[in-house]
């Protein structure tokens, strides 16, 4: 989809007054997403404007005002500064974003996933039933990894989507990359939809990369452990490349931080000699996994290397980062502006960042028209695309 195209406008009318609510730290995504929706309607050439199904299609801001203030205890709440009622709701929620902070007994503390889950069900009753859906837009996942029960322990990520649609009245949930798509299963009557950020790492990449090659001679796709080998075989697919994977070897005889150790990363595939390689990953912790991936495929002389994951965390700060790519370790990291990225972390030569707020507005559009939101959500033609505006399609 494309200005041009979403300028035609839609052959369906609004399911009800747009409403974008940011919750904290999400603000700078919603404005943007804000103007691009006000930019295409304002340019809109829909016969119908006038309708009165189309009342309140026409606005300046399409942002709705809310406040979570906080007592000093550390408590809070949510107000919505403005009706809502017959709304067609979509909020945003950065449930990782320890870059927003506030004051209880005096010390200044960063929110956590917990606090941040919190809000968005602070705004949700505080909605009240009024609006005519409720849209949640988590691009990660809370307790995404938490997500299957392999002993005696907690299911979170099923639980607070339980949470969320049958006791909250959420009637649809819109993450990225999801560690785990099938934890939808705990909400089968509800929406919720798992969207690849696949195209626009694909784009960065061939628009920052200089003579980057797309072919099986050159390139390759690297999974770094048998987890994420679903998202390497798509992208290996698409790009017409060789895949390979790291396999973790882990000491079952203990456990720390509630998992078992890995030993090590073994390698299966085919050579990576003389190649560059894409590693492919829904997201850096601490970073010591995947830069030990980096580390062996160098070992095995790999070229370049570029680590493509959709959310950078980096709990455990840069400085690994930043020794791993004065040794050559890795050439560039590409990561989305989907979750918190720190002032530090922008300012690193080694890091290319992955605009998706443009990307969301079309989702948002269009769902607003509850229309159809499937070649949205698939980008293999448009990675076929753009690939072959590049002059870089393989023929077959």
């Amino acid at each position: 989809m494309t200005i041009e195209s979403r300028s035609k406008g839609f052959t369906t009318i609004p399911y009800g007054k747009l409403g974008i609510i940011a919750l904290p730290g999400c603000e700078e995504m919603a404005e943007k997403i804000d103007k691009y929706i006000v930019k295409w309607r304002l340019e809109s050439e829909d016969e119908h404007k006038s309708s009165i199904s189309f009342d309140g299609y026409f606005k300046d801001s399409y942002i709705v005002d809310v406040s979570l203030p906080r007592f000093g205890t550390g408590e809070g709440k949510a107000v919505i500064d403005q009706s809502v009622r017959g709304y067609d709701i979509f909020v945003l929620a950065d449930v990782f974003n320890y870059g927003v902070t506030y004051e209880m007994y005096g010390h200044t503390v960063p929110m956590s996933p917990d606090e941040h889950f919190a809000n968005l069900k602070r705004i949700i009753a505080a909605i009240g039933g009024k609006a005519h859906r409720i849209t949640v837009i988590m691009p990660m996942l809370y307790e995404g990894r938490q997500h299957k029960r392999s002993s005696r322990e907690s299911l979170d990520c099923a639980i607070a989507l339980q949470e969320l649609c049958s006791l909250m009245g959420v009637d649809n949930v819109l993450t990225f990359d999801a560690h785990d798509p099938r934890v939808q299963n705990a909400i089968p009557l509800r929406g919720f939809e798992n969207v690849s950020s696949g195209y626009q790492i694909i784009k960065s990449l061939l628009n920052t990369v200089e003579n980057l090659k797309i072919d099986s001679k050159s390139l390759m796709v690297i999974s770094p452990d048998e987890g994420g080998m679903g998202r390497g075989i798509y992208y290996a697919t698409v790009l017409g490349v060789e895949l390979g994977m790291f396999y973790k070897r882990r000491d079952y005889s203990k456990i720390v931080n509630g998992r078992n150790p890995i030993l090590a990363h073994e390698y299966l595939g085919a050579e990576v000699e003389g190649k560059d390689v894409l590693v492919i990953d829904d997201m850096i912790s601490s970073g010591e996994s995947i830069l030990e991936v980096a580390g062996k495929l160098k070992d095995l002389k790999a070229k370049r290397i570029f680590l493509c994951v959709s959310f950078g965390l980096f709990c455990n700060g840069l400085e690994m980062f930043d020794n791993a790519y004065k040794d050559g370790i890795f050439h560039k990291v590409f990561t989305t502006n989907l979750v918190y990225r720190s002032p530090e972390l922008k300012q690193r030569e080694w890091f290319v960042e992955v605009e998706m707020s443009k990307y969301i507005s079309y989702i948002i559009d269009a769902l607003n028209h509850d229309s159809s939101v499937s070649k949205l959500l698939s980008p293999s033609e448009r990675i076929n695309a753009l690939l072959e505006r590049k002059g870089l399609k393989q023929k077959s």
